[in-house]
């Protein structure tokens, strides 16, 4: 196959759930990449969490061969996920392609993600096939898709294409348009060999390998290369590219995309969307759109059986090697333990790591409430990120706290609105505009602080809109806020487990809320515990535990009253002593059950 002209790089995205996954299925299927007897349902989504939940976690490519007119073609597929969470991934996705397949559900229409991963494919100026899937659902209604992709995303409605991933639909005409309406290679006339990798896995045996794309020159095993970002030299043990299995190759030449074995053993020396090029000949400039990944969330993970935390780091540490994304750091606390605080780029992923510890590494963990970086400036002027309200400077040394903000699409029936705007105004968020998508749809474009949204936002836009909103976000501007730290007290002695930074407006309601909670799991103790939630020495709220009682008055059966009295007297003595003396062991049930509820 000579030259470039007959390669098409192009990959798949669209909504969470709208058939990426079933559609790159077809597409092996037709081209004969994958044989009957080897075929089964998600073939691309390799892991069992993938399968299960029916989402894409991490970007799976894929190589295939068409004959198409008597010609050969070689078509790269990338399977990307949907999620918000995975939106750098996909953006990765992006920057190794010269287009995208943009699935849009029949049934579902426009949604949140739809647009955002439409504008992140135009802003790298790709070629965009939209494709209107699963026509063949009662429900569907392709006309009203048609109006929906030329009003919100301004495409022509005649370059819609109409499939079926589920039954084969229109799988021909898609590929018909892969090979006409999309370009071929870009920069593939560059003088220097530059290669952008785009995602990077951890093998036991081989060590890193590096999900790449080839934009100009070619690699072979044996050549000395550097990484441009790093500056990491190493020499290339092997190339090939995937089918989809990995299947070795001579050399990798422009426009095509594979893996990349090299002597390095630790994914943190790998940095996703790094140009690799010779180092004989080095490139002058890099591929564009380099960035480094940062975390938004951060939440303490502790092993139940302090035992296991040999097992924790080993897990996480493995973990690390095939999620760049993730960092931690040890840390420990008195009620829990030893543990780790670790970052992710958002809830569902911090919910799969933690499915993941749990599956593959056979831990039983527990993590703390989830909270976000806040920029603190203290008095001398000096300003500090906090991850963790326990490192809160006191009140009196802070000048002001600034809380991330993120700016929110979201997608929802016209019916909902007011009970939406309701739901961002709780969450101490307004509304920026609005935007009309169809006769039955809008769109809200919102400011949100990030923390408001880490619980049960997305739950409750779900509820409200019976299912038919959705979301996406992405990072604003830092924004001062009236923050404080929520300190729970438990016999006036501070458990550092359930601090958080919450907003003043939102202490009293919080702190009740966990004080009442406490009280239903602590278990009694022979004296009175007074369980309270305070913002430094105010107390905000307050549940007292009562005690046990021992019937000390059993063995008086008749005689005077007085002799009851002194018997209680004495008891009511002792127990205020013990109160001064007594100190209160949570269990450890106990931060199971409330960790697990105090979000909701």
């Amino acid at each position: 196959m000579a030259g470039t002209d007959h390669i098409r790089n192009f990959c798949i995205i669209a909504h969470v759930d709208h058939g990426k996954t079933t559609l790159s299925d077809r597409l092996l299927e037709q081209t004969r990449t994958v044989q009957q007897r080897e075929m089964k349902e998600q073939l691309l989504d390799s892991m069992d969490l993938e399968r299960e939940r029916g989402i894409t976690i991490k970007s799976h490519p894929v190589s295939m061969l068409l004959n198409h007119e008597g010609k050969d073609y070689l078509l790269n597929l990338i399977d990307t996920p949907g999620h918000v969470d995975f939106s750098y991934e996909v953006s990765r996705s992006l920057a190794a392609c010269e287009g995208a397949l943009l699935l849009i559900d029949a049934a579902q229409g426009i949604e949140a993600q739809t647009v955002a991963n439409a504008n992140l494919a135009m802003g790298q100026s790709l070629a965009i096939i939209p494709v209107i899937n699963k026509i063949d659902l009662p429900g569907a209604h392709p006309e009203i898709i048609e109006n929906q992709i030329e009003e919100v995303l301004a495409l022509p409605r005649e370059e819609a294409i109409r499939a079926s991933g589920k039954s084969g639909i229109g799988i021909t005409d898609i590929l018909d348009a892969i090979v006409h309406r999309l370009p071929p290679p870009r920069w593939a006339d560059y003088p220097q060999t530059r290669v952008l990798v785009f995602d990077a896995v951890y093998d036991a045996y081989r060590g890193v390998i590096c999900y790449i794309r080839v934009f100009s020159g070619s690699l072979k095993p044996g050549d000395e290369i550097v990484f441009m970002g790093t500056g990491k030299r190493t020499t290339v043990k092997e190339i090939g590219r995937f089918s989809p299995q990995m299947l070795p190759e001579e050399s990798l030449s422009a426009g095509r995309t594979g893996y990349l074995v090299t002597a390095i053993k630790e994914l943190s020396e790998v940095k996703i969307g790094d140009t690799v090029t010779h180092t004989a000949e080095p490139a002058k400039e890099p591929l564009p759109g380099y960035k480094e990944v940062r975390p938004m969330v951060f939440s303490g993970i502790y092993p139940l059986d302090t035992n296991d935390y040999g097992k924790l780091k080993a897990g996480m540490a493995k973990l690390q090697m095939n999620d760049a994304a993730l960092t931690y750091q040890a840390e420990s606390s008195a009620a829990l333990g030893f543990g780790f605080r670790a970052g992710f780029l958002g809830l569902l992923h911090m919910e799969i790591v933690q499915e993941r510890l749990r599956r593959e590494y056979d831990l039983d963990i527990i993590s703390t409430y989830p909270s976000v970086v806040y920029r603190v400036t203290t008095s001398d002027g000096e300003v500090k990120n906090i991850d963790n309200p326990l490192f809160l400077p006191d009140p009196g040394e802070t000048e002001k706290i600034e809380e991330p903000t993120i700016r929110a699409t979201i997608h929802t029936p016209n019916t909902s609105i007011g009970d939406i705007l309701a739901l961002v105004s709780e969450k101490r968020g307004f509304c920026d505009h609005t935007e009309t998508v169809d006769a039955e749809r809008v769109m809200l474009v919102c400011t949100l602080p990030l923390n408001e949204i880490l619980i049960d936002f997305n739950d409750r836009l779900k509820s409200i809109t019976k299912g038919y909103g959705s979301m996406d976000y992405e990072l604003g501007d830092y924004q001062e806020g009236d923050l404080v730290r929520l300190d729970i007290l438990v016999n006036s002695e501070p458990v550092d487990a359930f601090a958080s930074i919450v907003h003043r407006t939102k202490a009293e309601s919080r702190g009740r809320a966990l004080c009442e909670r406490l009280k239903e799991i602590l278990p009694q103790q022979l004296f009175k515990v007074a369980i309270q939630a305070s913002v430094g020495a105010k107390v905000v709220a307050r549940e007292t535990l009562s005690a046990l009682r021992k019937d000390v008055t059993a063995k008086c059966y008749g005689g005077d009253i007085t002799r009851k009295r002194k018997l209680l007297e004495k008891q009511k003595e002792g127990k205020k002593r013990m109160k001064q003396i007594g100190k209160v062991a949570i269990p450890q049930d106990a931060f199971v059950q409330v960790l697990k509820t105090s979000g909701s």
